[in-house]
């Protein structure tokens, strides 16, 4: 089980990685700006109003400013809403990529729970949703526009400002007591809730083991047990959130209290002692207005504090995960060594490669040639952290290297498609990538007589099987990804098995001119393929 770090440097850790994730401005916080200015202009209309009914003005200039002013409100909040989500769901797509580029990498022989990876990669992630969406935002309008109602209250009278800025102090002591109650029992809900995910995504993936051994009942009850303690946690948080949705109810009633009694007594005459201010008609109305306001931006963000603690207790599990990615980078120009190395699976009688030695100049192209099972596909497994080193070293520039995982494009025997166009399917390699990038890499890997064939081109629609591609296309989409991809090395495992004379032909014209760029190790059994290499590495099967 993930555990939960407490120290205040760890807490800088989380807060700088959040900050990393959430990307920078997004216009929201911007937007509830002008929201709280539009309510300064809706509370000037409301006051011009009355003075205009007192006899002092027309009425339809405050009338439509009213008007005018309540409308740019609700677009604005609508706005603010729109520009939130869509920045939260970039940012979700973004880190989603990065959890299934480092679940792919993990190191050789590191151990697997598929249950807590399916968790990290939706329930985590999805907890930052809130965060940007709604807590980024609410936070910085919080800090700008309280102080924009302040000022335009003492305007119109100072002591209502006063006021309004008193019950604010212990409003904020309320809230900081709260806020560390809400991050511990926060941390112990999504706790719970990666728990009994982890725990029920396992369990269906192993049911016919469950089934067989008879354990359906003991597993049910566990994961009973389970979902009960989530359902404790959940409820301890509620009772904070409801324990602090009331103390800002609180505070915020008592200020507009007070300011309505100050404001009715003064008017009166009626006040105990004397304030050096004379409140009018349409003073008293601006103030009344405008007090509700002063607290609006506060529960905006109370109301999103929850989204936070469930954001920063969900770095502390992605953050681990995550910068397996980003460990290690090897130099583009390097050489590439393997000496006497050793892969022997688990389970497995013999090795699939026995001391095998070669070396790789940068920018060098070499072919690994041997017959089916000689090791070739584990060979580059191996440099990219799939398949586990049992003997011998590899090197990079003549330091040790654990994998090229991040370093390399893959292109494997069976390309992998996912539902959806060409161009997301290209762009899964490099999401940054832009339009011209693509058409080269289209164009290095041969795809424009396909795309021309097919309505929409880029865009057409593929399912996850890539239904109405021959093998060919697939291969070609495969490795136009790889080449969009920024990699310095290109790993190809049979790139041209199974296909005809002719593709196999075009195919390989199309790898020779895409390896001229990088470093390229080619898995095959094609002599034909072979022949493009700079070198040929033979492998036979292991004794």
């Amino acid at each position: 089980m993930t555990t939960i770090a407490h120290s205040a440097p760890a807490a800088r850790i989380r807060n700088r990685w959040l900050k990393d994730a959430a990307g920078g401005r997004d216009g929201a916080a911007g937007l509830l700006l002008l929201d709280t200015l539009a309510a300064i202009g809706f509370a000037t209309g409301i006051a011009g109003g009355v003075a205009a009914v007192a006899g002092r003005g027309m009425l339809w200039p405050w009338a439509l400013l009213m008007i005018g002013m309540g409308t740019a409100r609700g677009w604005f909040a609508m706005l603010a809403v729109r520009r939130g989500a869509a920045r939260a769901g970039a940012v979700k797509r973004g880190q989603r990529r990065r959890v299934v580029a480092a679940t792919l990498h993990r190191p050789a022989g590191a151990p697997i729970d598929s249950g807590l990876l399916a968790t990290q990669a939706v329930d985590a992630i999805e907890a930052l949703d809130g965060y940007v969406a709604r807590f980024l935002p609410a936070r910085r309008a919080a800090a700008i526009a309280p102080m924009l109602v302040l000022a335009a209250t003492a305007c119109a009278s100072w002591v209502a400002a006063v006021i309004l800025a008193g019950t604010l102090l212990p409003f904020v002591a309320a809230m900081i007591l709260a806020g560390g109650a809400a991050a511990d029992e926060s941390r112990r809900q999504f706790i719970a809730l990666h728990r009994l995910s982890a725990r029920f995504a396992d369990r269906v993936r192993a049911l016919p083991v469950v089934l067989a051994f008879r354990a359906e009942a003991r597993e049910t009850a566990a994961i009973g047990e389970a979902a009960r303690e989530l359902a404790k946690r959940t409820m301890s948080v509620l009772r904070i959130a409801f324990l602090s949705s009331a103390a800002l109810e609180f505070f915020a009633a008592l200020s507009v209290a007070l300011v309505a009694v100050y404001c009715g007594f003064s008017l009166l005459g009626l006040l105990p002692f004397v304030v050096p201010e004379t409140l009018t008609l349409e003073r008293t109305f601006f103030v009344l207005a405008l007090a509700p306001e002063f607290y609006a931006p506060m529960r905006r963000l109370a109301a999103a504090y929850h989204d936070k603690q469930a954001a920063e207790t969900a770095a502390e599990t992605l953050m681990p995960l995550v910068e397996v990615a980003c460990a290690g980078p090897v130099v583009a120009t390097a050489p590439l060594t393997l000496r006497d190395v050793t892969i022997h699976y688990p389970g497995s009688d013999t090795p699939a490669v026995a001391r095998l030695s070669f070396h790789v100049e940068p920018g060098e192209t070499v072919a690994l040639l041997g017959p089916s099972g000689s090791g070739k596909t584990s060979v580059l497994h191996l440099l990219l952290g799939l398949a586990p080193l049992s003997a011998g070293t590899i090197e990079a520039g003549g330091a040790p290297l654990v994998s090229l995982a991040g370093q390399a494009s893959w292109v494997g025997q069976h390309p992998l498609l996912i539902a959806g166009t060409i161009r997301e399917n290209l762009l899964l390699a490099h999401p940054q990538a832009d339009d011209l990038a693509i058409r080269r890499a289209v164009a290095m890997a041969g795809l424009h007589p396909m795309l021309a064939s097919r309505p929409g081109g880029l865009n057409a629609t593929l399912d996850a099987r890539g239904s109405g591609l021959s093998g060919g296309e697939r291969r070609r989409i495969a490795l136009a990804r790889a080449l969009l991809s920024p990699a310095p090395f290109l790993l190809l495992d049979e790139p041209t098995a199974h296909l005809d004379a002719v593709a196999e032909a075009a195919l390989i014209a199309a790898i020779a001119h895409a390896a001229k760029a990088r470093t390229t190790l080619i898995a095959t059994h094609s002599p034909a393929l072979a022949a493009i290499a700079t070198r040929i590495v033979h492998l036979e099967p292991a004794a």
